[in-house]
């Protein structure tokens, strides 16, 4: 067995060799590890119970039987069209390796920018989460008060620690996600088991999961609808995590790719039932609604208590390995596009620790990124107090747009070059679509151009003007200095007639 672990990373080494890269990073992740990083990333119990009031808000209870199951269903055919490009193209740059080779060094450039901008959101969003809901959970403990301050301060010394773990190692925090999947599904049948069965008030009916037409909020229902999507699409974030750590994979051409569309399978099916089990526990949809935390308010009443209390600090740890999870993902897409010198001082983030075999620079500037994300919000409050939106809604939009255009600009670049007859058949890896591929990537680019419009209409407006600075700063960056001086990745290739032989090579006919 051992002998055949070995024969294998020698040969991903060798791969790997074929796309211009040597083997920096301990390759030492098997298929379930890989499943888990993005399946922690995706963490139900972050996205969908952190949102769970914006949901409910806007869409009614509705929302997560309707909202959830429309989402995941366009999700999963995006998430196969990237496994499909992940088994092909198996470096760490993923999204922006897959844009350079698929087109030039330049789509690359932009698509990995874009790519890091909802990274750090979502490093943000998620360990917000996390301190949104310890917060007041400490403050009844230790008798103090909760506000946006203390949950900031919390945020920062989460980011910390996550720095800390990830600094230390990749075996620590390959097992560290390993638990944290099974911790996932563990709390959700704790979560569902006991308001089954110990809910202190009966059950809505199921019909009441699908009920559409109200809402609480002052938007007309079909708009709001749609603005209730954020809960949803923003728990299908970050499972590219499966590609940006496929140079630790063993076997990662087929590994990474089924991590990729598993983790998303996964946290449609647990994710629909644990919603459906927390709605249907719902006494008063108007008073949770207007609770400063739906979800606490719902579990609250249902299980009330000490009891209650533990279930929410068990929700509360998945949302801490979710946001470990985050930074790895995010450490791994800095380091490689820092070893292409795409970003200011990029020597600095591409250093691999001699000791640790981890880019613990990179890793520190994942955590002084996040943090800033969100302390630039908390500034802007400070400005402006009567704002309407959260803060977690600001750091969650911005997530959503920002990795999702970064996910849709590979899958287009793929239809083009498959037009032009520059990626074909053999090109592939051994996990594909094979006939369902073209309409498969159509699909999925129809959906990412319909959310990302959605997630920046009011009253989230604020992070689509962020968004758009965002943009505008990577323009004058671009045209400043990087159209000229970029090298690009070594994967790169030029999409002229005389580099046609060049790629047939490096992907192997």
């Amino acid at each position: 067995m051992q002998q055949d672990k070995q024969r294998q990373i020698l040969e991903d080494k060798k791969d790997l060799n074929r796309f211009g890269y040597a083997q920096e990073l301990l390759r030492d992740m098997g298929g379930f590890s890989n499943f888990a990083i993005s399946f922690s990333i995706i963490s139900i119990l972050t996205g969908a119970v952190s949102l769970y009031g914006h949901g409910l808000t806007y869409g009614g209870p509705g929302m997560m039987g309707f909202g959830w199951t429309i989402v995941a269903l366009f999700v999963l055919l995006i998430a196969a069209s990237m496994a499909e490009l992940a088994s092909a193209i198996p470096t760490a740059g993923a999204l922006y390796h897959w844009a350079a080779v698929l087109a030039n060094k330049r789509w690359g450039w932009y698509t990995a920018w874009i790519n890091l901008i909802g990274q750090i959101g979502i490093v943000a969003g998620i360990d917000y989460s996390f301190a949104l809901f310890a917060d007041p959970l400490l403050a009844g403990a230790f008798g103090y008060t909760s506000s946006e301050t203390t949950t900031l301060v919390l945020f920062g010394i989460t980011l910390l620690l996550h720095g800390a773990f990830n600094h230390i190692g990749i075996r620590l925090v390959a097992r560290l996600n390993d638990f944290s999947a099974w911790y996932h599904i563990g709390v959700v049948v704790i979560l569902v088991g006991s308001l089954a069965f110990f809910s202190r008030h009966e059950l809505q009916p199921l019909a009441y999961l699908f009920q559409v037409g109200q809402t609480f909020s002052d938007q007309p229902y079909a708009l709001a609808f749609l603005i209730g999507l954020l809960q949803a699409q923003w728990t299908f974030t970050g499972y590219d995590a499966s590609a940006h750590t496929i140079e630790e994979t063993i076997n990662p051409r087929v590994r990474a790719a089924w991590g990729i569309f598993s983790s998303v399978a996964f946290s449609f099916i647990f994710g629909f039932v644990m919603l459906a089990f927390v709605t249907l526990s719902i006494k008063d949809a108007a008073a949770a609604s207007g609770a400063e935390n739906a979800f606490i308010h719902v579990i609250s009443e249902a299980l009330g208590g000490t009891f209650g209390t533990a279930v929410l600090w068990l929700v509360t740890f998945a949302m801490w390995f979710c946001g470990l999870s985050s930074v790895t993902s995010f450490s791994r897409m800095l380091y490689a596009f820092s070893r292409d010198k795409g970003i200011p001082w990029s020597r600095h983030w591409a250093e691999i620790s001699v000791r640790y075999r981890t880019p613990a620079k990179a890793i520190w500037l994942v955590v002084i990124l996040s943090f800033a994300l969100a302390l630039f919000d908390y500034i802007l409050k400070r400005i402006n107090p009567d704002t309407s939106y959260t803060t977690l809604a600001f750091l969650t939009a911005v997530s959503v747009v920002g990795l999702y255009v970064a996910y849709g600009i590979p899958l287009y670049l793929k239809l083009r070059a498959e037009a032009k007859g520059l990626f074909r058949p053999q090109h592939y890896g051994p996990w594909k679509l094979g006939t369902w591929s073209r309409p498969i990537n159509v699909l999925s680019l129809v959906w990412i151009v319909f959310i990302s419009i959605v997630m920046v209409i009011p009253p989230n407006q604020n992070a689509g003007f962020a968004l758009i600075g965002m943009f505008l700063l990577l323009l004058v960056m671009d045209l400043a200095y990087y159209h000229r001086r970029f090298p690009g990745p070594q994967a790169a290739l030029d999409t002229t007639a005389e580099e046609i032989k060049r790629q047939e090579s490096r992907f192997g006919k």
